[in-house]
């Protein structure tokens, strides 16, 4: 009787040993967090509330990511390269006081306290956040158009990009003693980008205030490009006639474009993008949107740009 043998299986369908060894890593970690609720950590505390209406408008019509992923599974290297390192380890870091400063080619360069921003009127927007790593979460922030505080300090004309700089607390950041990337984390946008509606100056998650883990006591957060995009912990803003070196495109150019933007039809050089494990999945179940699904809002922005080589 001959024996069955099963058709062979494409390499496009193998799944990468990074992935699975990942998954293993999810599992163990959401063990892990699941301990974490029932017995504490000081990372993840309660940290103080930050109420705010919801906008619907800029809301996606989904189930909100459970807040242990949320607030648990993190990239955030400047405490460990591990998902869960940051949860672990960034209750240490230095949050008050507190000053970002603002300058460049604008009209009145500020320094701003946080807690001006904690006043200003805040609201809630519930975005898809996708990460380069194919997994995503759905995450209710709290914050307020960057174009606020743009205008508060006023572009001039010679202002084509936003740089943005992370703090470098080496006292309670170990991951800033290997040097993964070239410190501090520099992270950039067009002027047209930032300026967009979408585009998110944050202060909060899930009604409450940020994290440490999550990039507190400020970040950015724009939807439609991968997470690493939405600069965390931000203690400079300059606004620049030129395109800034960023951090992962300067570390990796070939992997990690300045623009970044979501699009299934770029595969990263080690894994395909036209999927996503939407979190707390373990598979990559999910087909991913060109970008990240907000394409009626940003498509215009790239208008006869291609996008696979400005990826």
């Amino acid at each position: 009787m001959p024996m069955f043998r099963p058709p062979p299986i494409a390499p496009s369908e193998i799944t990468p040993q990074s992935v699975f060894l990942d998954r293993r890593r999810f599992m163990q970690g959401a063990a892990a967090l699941g301990a974490l609720g029932a017995g504490g950590g000081s990372a993840l505390a309660a940290p103080a509330a930050l109420a705010a209406p919801r906008n619907a408008a800029f809301s996606v019509d989904a189930e909100p990511t459970p807040k242990k992923l949320v607030t648990g599974y993190n990239n955030y290297y400047e405490f460990g390269t591990g998902k869960y390192d940051p949860a672990a380890s960034a209750d240490q870091m230095k949050t008050r006081p507190w000053t970002i400063e603002v300058g460049g080619e604008v009209e009145k360069p500020q320094t701003i306290d946080i807690e001006a921003l904690l006043k200003m009127q805040l609201q809630e927007r519930v975005y898809r956040f996708r990460c380069v790593e194919a997994w995503s979460m759905v995450v209710p922030w709290v914050g307020l158009e960057f174009n606020q505080l743009a205008k508060m300090v006023g572009p001039t004309s010679k202002a084509k990009y936003v740089k943005f700089t992370t703090a470098m607390q080496p006292e309670t950041m170990p991951g800033l003693r290997v040097p993964v990337l070239d410190w501090p984390y520099v992270e950039g946008l067009r002027i047209d980008e930032a300026m967009h509606p979408l585009t998110l100056l944050t202060l909060g998650v899930y009604g409450e205030i940020l994290p440490n883990q999550n990039g507190a006591p400020v970040r950015i957060i724009v939807p439609w490009k991968y997470g690493f995009k939405s600069v965390k912990s931000i203690v400079k803003i300059e606004f620049v006639e030129q395109q800034p070196g960023t951090a992962w495109n300067k570390a990796a150019a070939n992997e990690y474009g300045f623009y970044s933007n979501v699009n299934p039809n770029v595969d990263h050089p080690r894994w395909t993008q036209k999927r996503e494990r939407a979190l707390p999945a373990l598979f990559a179940s999910r087909q991913t949107e060109i970008f990240n699904g907000y394409g009626d809002q940003v498509a215009s922005l790239y208008a006869g740009m291609d996008l696979k080589s400005n990826f």
